[in-house]
């Protein structure tokens, strides 16, 4: 499963609900402003000023256009999910473990494995981001932790990736750095929103997930609506 599926999206000012979420523990989160290539877990808070600073001015450098047609669109122009073999380089590719493994392995705790697999996650505990909520997780319930495009598929054709290579939608569908397991409901219920529509319910870690959306904008040189980019300026204080 994974964003831009189905659902509405809600009001970004107060994702589902529009009220403050409390995080319930963060496990090994990082910040990241600390984790350029999305290969370390979690997407932990930025609380300082200076991190604050360091964000938005990441965020200035963003891109903005128009978001395009949808026309043409579908998952399968992205590779099939959740494939090993993106072409770019990206981490994780060509391990010999599919990409939606890798994240549940990258982001679990108490991460257990099918017989005889190093790579094929049964059960883990996670501490999703975009609700602050502690997750007990297993596969005979897989779709209750799903894999959020962090960059929608469908946004990121409708921006820019219409015209890019299929080995270029491959990577940015695979890349640990616009992949991260969430609450399969919120998942669902962002759709292929992008910031200015849909922001993780739990408040505390958006200013994160603008800076995620930001980097993942700039590695593929895909822009983002001139709405969005405000509203990912006014989740660090711009």
């Amino acid at each position: 499963m994974l964003a831009g599926c189905k659902g509405a999206a809600p009001p970004a000012e107060g994702g589902p609900s529009g009220s403050d979420v409390s995080t319930v523990g963060s496990g090994r989160a990082v910040n990241p402003l600390d984790n350029p290539d999305g290969t370390k877990p979690g997407l932990a808070a930025l609380t300082s000023t200076a991190d604050k600073a360091k964000a938005r001015s990441l965020i200035e450098k963003v891109a903005t256009k128009g978001r395009g047609p949808k026309t043409g669109y579908a998952r399968d122009k992205f590779g099939y999910a959740w494939m090993d073999s993106a072409p770019g380089g990206i981490p994780f590719a060509h391990n010999g473990c599919d990409s939606r493994n890798d994240l549940l392995k990258r982001d679990g705790e108490k991460v257990r494995f099918r017989a005889g697999s190093d790579c094929v996650v049964t059960s883990m505990t996670l501490h999703d981001p975009y609700t602050g909520k502690t997750l007990e997780w297993t596969k005979s319930h897989a779709t209750t932790v799903q894999i959020d495009h962090v960059m929608p598929l469908s946004y990121d054709w409708q921006m820019g990736a219409s015209r890019w290579t299929k080995d270029k939608r491959e990577d940015i569908a695979n890349d640990p750095l616009n992949l991260i397991p969430v609450d399969g409901p919120t998942n669902g219920a962002k759709s292929d929103s992008g910031p200015a529509t849909w922001l993780p319910p739990n408040k505390q870690i958006r200013c994160s997930y603008a800076v995620r959306v930001a980097q993942v904008s700039l590695k593929y040189d895909l822009p983002v609506t001139t709405a969005d980019k405000q509203m990912m300026l006014k989740q660090c204080g711009g």
